[in-house]
């Protein structure tokens, strides 16, 4: 699918009351940023924001943060939380290849939500669940870390349970048809479109606790 190139799109988003233009120099303070100790819970690849904003509007003594590459996806993020009061969520710009220059061990939990699947083999290092991702995300995790995923793609799904297995986390609360198996959803914008085709999206729980279930 074609992005869309919004005209203007890198200079608004600067003026997005929620947005945060340079990361990098709240590496290892991002608990002051926010002015509390609650948890922090970022998403990788936000889209246009829909998920990353309801949750943080649902449950306001965990602090969020969405993380989009594009400039014309996350001004539809930016352009949403301007109506709001939210005082739990920023938003950030970069690509996830950096995000051990943004965070430092101060990360409880991330969402991977519908990331691109990469699907030939040479790419394989670019799959937000493939060794190189997750050792980045070994430094920037507060404690052992928890890793929520929800996809479309079904290779991408049984890779991202081989290399998280791998990797030492557990794997929980699997589930090939999501809208079927849970409750009270927050959907993503492509999960709204997948489910009114009929399609199912996979789900899982990732961490270092526990015990794996039977996959």
């Amino acid at each position: 699918m074609r992005l869309k190139n919004i005209k203007g799109a890198s200079e608004k988003i600067k003026c997005g009351k929620y947005f945060i233009d340079n990361p990098y120099m709240y590496k290892g303070k991002w608990k002051e940023k926010f002015g509390n100790n609650n948890p922090i819970y970022i998403e990788i690849g936000m889209g246009k924001g829909n998920f990353i904003i309801e949750n943080a509007l649902t449950n306001p003594k965990i602090n969020y943060i969405g993380i989009e590459k594009y400039d014309s996806v996350i001004l539809r993020a930016v352009e949403k939380s301007e109506l709001l009061d939210i005082n739990n969520l920023y938003l950030v710009r970069m690509d996830a290849r950096l995000i051990e220059d943004v965070f430092d061990k101060e990360i409880d939990l991330i969402y991977l939500n519908f990331s691109d699947p990469w699907p030939k083999e040479r790419h394989a290092k670019r799959r937000l669940t493939s060794r190189e991702f997750l050792t980045r995300y070994d430094k920037i995790f507060k404690n052992s870390g928890r890793i929520i995923m929800k996809t479309d793609n079904i290779g991408l799904f049984n890779f991202s349970i081989e290399t998280l297995k791998e990797h030492g986390y557990n794997i929980r609360n699997v589930t090939n048809d999501l809208h079927r198996d849970k409750e009270n959803i927050i959907n993503t914008e492509y999960e709204d479109k997948f489910t009114s085709m009929g399609i199912k999206i996979n789900y899982l729980e990732a961490d270092r606790g526990g015990k794996n279930e039977d996959i």
